[in-house]
């Protein structure tokens, strides 16, 4: 009885979507034999639960469904965890780099939105992020792109954790320079 129970909450578990996804870019390949030509499929796909997680894989297959799975399995098995300012954007400006590509990524005030192209607003959504400004430089492939922000992304550090680096308070990191600056004047005051 216990062992039913067991698959039936797995089951639920599983069936349950965690996890949105997001196609980014279908590629069909061919191969030329003796009776003709048989064709293949590779697929992108961004995977991410909107609250500061996400991952990417891609599969190929014969057919376009499989691939699509295939590339889903594996954004799941390769999440990283973002962590975001309000929940709504990156605590810090950041570049990523993959190969020939380069993006560039910024925090944004809110009601900006997401201003970023193809792969890389797919990832934004995918993540969580409201706000953001992104421009991506060099190579516009997809894998590129999506590599190159997942690596600014990886960059991405909370106060939290820097104060924790650090051996400091959250306080004594978000404090403003100009703030210990104007202290001991105004104690002489």
């Amino acid at each position: 009885m216990a062992r039913e129970d067991n698959r039936r909450d797995r089951r639920d578990r599983e069936e349950t979507p965690e996890f949105a996804d997001r196609l980014v870019a279908i590629n069909r390949v061919s191969k030329t034999v003796k009776g003709g030509k048989r064709f293949g499929f590779a697929a992108l796909v961004v995977v991410g639960d909107q609250k500061g997680r996400v991952g990417f894989g891609k599969g190929k297959a014969k057919e376009v469904p499989e691939a699509i799975r295939k590339a889903t399995e594996q954004a799941k098995r390769n999440l990283i965890r973002v962590p975001l300012r309000e929940g709504r954007t990156l605590h810090h400006d950041m570049e990523g780099r993959h190969g020939a590509g380069r993006v560039v990524m910024r925090t944004a005030p809110t009601g900006t939105g997401i201003i970023a192209g193809g792969p890389m607003r797919a990832v934004f959504e995918m993540l969580g992020i409201q706000d953001v400004v992104a421009k991506s430089i060099g190579s516009q492939n997809p894998y590129n792109m999506i590599r190159a922000t997942l690596d600014g992304l990886s960059k991405e550090s909370s106060p939290r954790q820097v104060a924790q680096r650090r051996g400091k308070k959250v306080a004594d990191i978000l404090r403003k320079p100009d703030a210990e600056a104007d202290a001991p004047a105004r104690a002489e005051a």
